[in-house]
């Protein structure tokens, strides 16, 4: 049994992806991890962590996915004063390439130019890493190679956040091409199989529904990142809870059993995790 416990936020960003995670133990929070740097309009994560938290350090970033929606407020990290000193990404492209492939949809954003030069200056040994450092957190990435795949989704970093027993993953914006290229790694397949909580790839888009991943993959829950339904390709629901475990889970906040938790029903949704393993689900809004 370890002590404390993980509180980790998946944040409403509507079509976009942020969570922050972190240990804490006896009222006194560790070290901050970040998985994408979405934000809104009225939200940034680099304002929250800096001014609501009171930190000027980000400790470890994980980027899944190198599109906008998933990094729109890298920039705001360095206007704020939020220093990064731990990236991780998918490592097999390098910032030119990145940039190259960026540049097919047009002028880099600010937020793509941090990122594309991150990519070249990220690149030391990491002195103090992740598993050694978050209380007991660890965390497993797999990723797909460049050249192989040249779109940004199917070179989703896939990241399993794992806490006393406890997993859920968050593959970015992986397509099929990229789930089934991924599953053919026993590793991989080996991780899927012990997953408790499931973050839709692709915010939910049909796009990023792969049927072959519930043959090793049956998660207590769902998780989808989104804002309100616009199109036919967002409405993947009924697939995704037809594969989760029969009795899916009860939400703290509501007592209601759910299946499927959206950001756009539920708002911000947090999973705090005790030391055996054991996790409530609190959601925003009343969903």
């Amino acid at each position: 049994m370890l002590l404390g416990e993980m509180v980790l936020r998946v944040w409403d960003v509507e079509h976009g992806a942020c969570a922050m995670l972190h240990h804490a133990y006896n009222g006194q929070l560790g070290r901050l991890a970040m998985i994408d740097s979405g934000c809104t309009d009225d939200w940034r994560p680099s304002r929250f962590i800096r001014h609501r938290l009171g930190r000027n350090t980000l400790d470890y970033l994980f980027i899944t996915n190198a599109d906008q929606d998933h990094m729109s407020d890298l920039k705001g990290l360095d206007e704020e004063g939020v220093a990064v000193p731990v990236l991780i990404r998918n490592p097999t492209y390098t910032g030119r390439q990145m940039a190259e492939i960026k540049a097919l949809s047009g002028p880099l954003s600010k937020d793509a130019a941090w990122y594309v030069d991150a990519c070249s200056s990220y690149n030391l040994p990491v002195t103090e890493p992740f598993d050694e450092n978050m209380g007991g957190i660890t965390a497993t990435w797999f990723f797909n190679r460049y050249p192989r795949f040249v779109n940004t989704n199917d070179l989703s970093l896939v990241v399993f956040i794992k806490y006393a027993g406890f997993k859920i993953v968050f593959p970015g914006d992986l397509e099929v091409a990229g789930w089934r290229a991924l599953l053919s790694d026993p590793a991989f397949r080996a991780e899927l199989a012990t997953v408790d909580v499931l973050v839709a790839s692709h915010h939910g888009r049909q796009s990023g529904y792969c049927e072959e991943i519930f043959e090793f993959c049956a998660p207590a829950v769902v998780v989808i990142s989104d804002k309100p339904i616009m199109h036919d390709t967002q409405r993947t629901v009924p697939d995704y809870r037809r594969v989760v475990r029969e009795g899916g889970v009860i939400v703290r906040t509501t007592g209601k059993r759910r299946h499927v938790l959206t950001t756009r029903r539920d708002g911000s949704i947090v999973f705090t995790v005790d030391g055996s393993g054991n996790y409530a689900i609190d959601t925003e809004y009343a969903g």
